[in-house]
């Protein structure tokens, strides 16, 4: 860079910078490369090394701003936790148009569906998927690991310790989505799950309360009810029970006269 040349404006670098890589950039990553370009290049470039995420979060609003407000048909988008240059969306019946025909669609239904159900219930292992399913999900989820679209993130406790899956960065970008949390109904979802983890705390501790009460209920009336025995368990009738129990009805008989 000579001195003669003219400054660029934060701005400008920063928009250049997202043009020229695929991946988001994040606020620190921009900053870092500031700095080493200021190192490098002694001249001009060194006046951006006091540059600090503060400096290029206005920039690039300012950039927001002037891409939005010339229309350009490009707008800046936070994704997966970084930064993306990208189409405006009413641009993309063109764009589509001029990139896709007579390209079949990445993802088919069913890549779709398993795709959905790892998003959502995170992280689990291939028998849930194909259990909520109703098919076999090994191919399907072959291939979206081989998509970068889904990782391996642990094992499970159960027996043979199988896989668990769950999404990866690609996944975000793929589908603009700066976290999970902006998956359509993610939030709604996770309340009615907390809702539900309370209702069935209650519902065992009401249990287990109603259960010490019955305990308690049936101890108390067996002693005030004790039960007695007419002939407990063991004992015997003898021979002279029996003969006794006879004297007294041959004596209760009148006697007969000749």
């Amino acid at each position: 860079m000579h001195n003669s040349e003219k400054l660029p404006e934060i701005k400008e670098i920063l928009c250049a910078m997202l043009f020229a890589t695929r991946e988001p950039l994040t606020l620190r990553q921009m900053v870092n490369v500031f700095k080493r370009t200021a190192e490098t290049y002694e001249d001009v470039a060194a006046s951006f090394i006091e540059m600090t995420v503060k400096d290029v979060e206005a920039a690039m609003e300012e950039l927001r701003h002037d891409l939005t407000e010339r229309r350009l048909g490009l707008e800046v988008v936070e994704i997966a936790g970084g930064f993306r240059l990208r189409n405006v969306p009413s641009a993309g019946p063109w764009l589509r148009e001029l990139l896709d025909k007579g390209k079949s669609a990445k993802l088919s239904k069913p890549a779709l569906e398993t795709l959905s159900i790892i998003a959502y219930r995170q992280p689990l292992q291939r028998s849930q998927i194909e259990s909520i399913r109703g098919v076999a999900a090994d191919s399907i989820v072959r291939n979206l690991l081989e998509m970068g679209l889904v990782k391996v993130v642990g094992r499970s406790e159960l027996p043979g310790k199988p896989w668990l899956y769950g999404t990866t960065q690609a996944f975000l970008e793929h589908f603009g989505l700066n976290s999970l949390d902006e998956l359509p109904g993610m939030a709604e979802m996770r309340r009615n799950l907390e809702q539900r983890e309370l209702e069935l705390k209650a519902r065992e501790g009401k249990l287990a309360k109603e259960g010490e009460d019955d305990a308690g209920e049936e101890g108390a009336e067996k002693e005030e009810n004790p039960v007695v025995e007419e002939n407990p368990e063991g004992a015997e009738e003898t021979d002279e029970d029996f003969q006794d129990e006879g004297e007294d009805d041959l004596e209760d008989e009148d006697p007969k006269e000749d």
